[in-house]
């Protein structure tokens, strides 16, 4: 019903504006006596079978929602109903701002794909902490974190770690996220001494907590074998917990560029970037000197796609564009094909 019927209508909306009006129906669904449990039993079939332990946390399955669909912490908990292992909110900024100019989300339908430069549009930190604050035990949450688009490289270090202490009690890890195309020079700090830097810190600061959250850093899949190495030394020396394998790509060559919206500004998801995922994930997992704890994300529509991941060395998958053009069941095709 969804790729027959729901979808098209969808699709013939902006894409930002489908988004919104998902986002209100659910959660005025949400509302009406029962519907939580129904959405529940049709969609979340997860087992015991289906448990994993990553990170000294125990996932209830190894899928879960990339950072990007619930910016705000608004609908995790509906969310959650559709069967997910974790949700990740963010990317959070200290403070609330717009994003870039609209539109700035595309679909690339025949490729499974998707275009962003939504910038970090987000309601400010404090303000999701507000939503998080009745967060349901049993529900895992990443806070994913960045930096505002007015703080420079230079001030960065102190947006994460706004971000980080305001978030600290109320989610289960952190993203560090530096690799998005969308905010202006943000990619800079992948670089070696600004990231030594900030993973540092970001560190000690968690060292200095009666609970130690895990903590990750999401790389881009336009990284070289070079900057690869030097991330994993980097990550190893600095004792972060891991790695999210990939934020989205500026690299569009594989879509022909009479394509409509393909040489569009911003970050390219979905199927075009599955491959480069993986096999930065594959480089991750062999050059690695301990056990990092790698997550995949980038490509994923289904178990297949999945299992490769998996079987490329990450510990637990993250969905986004697939969700979009897949569907609600997705989780539970995908963990029937597991």
């Amino acid at each position: 019903m969804y790729k027959s019927i729901i979808r098209p209508l969808l699709f013939k909306l902006d894409p930002e504006k489908a988004h919104h009006l998902i986002f209100n129906t659910l959660r005025l669904l949400f509302k009406v006596p029962g519907v939580r449990f129904f959405t529940k039993m049709m969609f979340d079939t997860t087992d015991k079978k289906h448990q994993k332990t990553v990170m000294g946390l125990t996932f209830k399955n190894p899928i879960g929602l990339a950072a990007g669909f619930d910016k705000d912490a608004v609908l995790y908990e509906e969310l959650s109903c559709l069967g997910f292992g974790f949700i990740e909110i963010g990317t959070l900024t200290p403070l609330a701002q717009p994003g870039n100019d609209k539109p700035r989300m595309f679909r690339l339908p025949e490729y499974k794909g998707l275009i962003n430069r939504m910038g970090f549009n987000n309601g400010g930190v404090n303000a999701a902490i507000e939503r998080l604050k009745d967060k349901p035990k049993s529900l895992i949450i990443g806070g994913n974190i960045g930096k505002n688009k007015a703080t420079s490289n230079d001030d960065a270090l102190k947006d994460y770690e706004i971000a980080f202490e305001a978030l600290h009690p109320f989610v289960d890890y952190f993203v560090i996220n530096v690799s998005s195309p969308n905010t202006p020079n943000l990619r800079a700090l992948q670089d070696k001494e600004p990231l030594t830097a900030l993973l540092k810190r970001v560190y000690q600061l968690n060292q200095s907590k009666e609970i130690k959250r895990p903590i990750l850093l999401k790389i881009a899949p336009d990284l070289n074998e070079d900057q690869l190495i030097e991330i994993i030394e980097i990550v190893e020396s600095e004792n972060i917990t891991g790695i999210i394998a990939t934020n989205t790509t500026i690299d569009k060559s594989n879509i022909p560029e009479s394509y409509l919206h393909a040489r569009e500004q911003g970050g390219l998801s979905g199927l075009p970037v599955k491959e480069k995922s993986t096999a930065i994930i594959k480089f991750l997992r062999k050059h690695a000197k301990r056990e990092l704890v790698i997550i995949a994300v980038g490509g994923i529509f289904t178990s297949t796609d999945a299992k490769e991941k998996l079987d490329a060395g990450a510990d637990l998958v993250q969905v986004y564009t697939g969700f979009i053009y897949e569907g609600p069941a997705m989780v539970k095709h995908i963990l029937k094909g597991l």
